[in-house]
């Protein structure tokens, strides 16, 4: 990983279904080369009854986007 990217980074993403947009770093998953940005790849998961929850319902949770989708800006 040669651009050293870090949360709190703003990186311009350069492939994929949201190429061309701008969004801050809001978590790292440096295991899997994955980067977790504020606004993009926000999906929602059902969660089941439990005895903790009873009511179910949904859940937002982020996908990563692989690092070498990403490219840190300028400031």
């Amino acid at each position: 990983m040669a651009q050293h990217l870090k949360t709190g980074d703003t990186v311009k993403i350069i492939a994929g279904d949201n190429k061309g947009k701008t969004a801050k770093i809001v978590k790292m998953d440096r295991e899997n080369h994955k980067a977790m940005l504020e606004g993009i790849g926000v999906i929602e998961r059902h969660i089941g009854k439990t005895a903790y929850n009873p009511q179910g319902g949904k859940k937002s949770v982020h996908v990563g986007i692989d690092l070498s989708n990403l490219k840190k800006e300028s400031k």
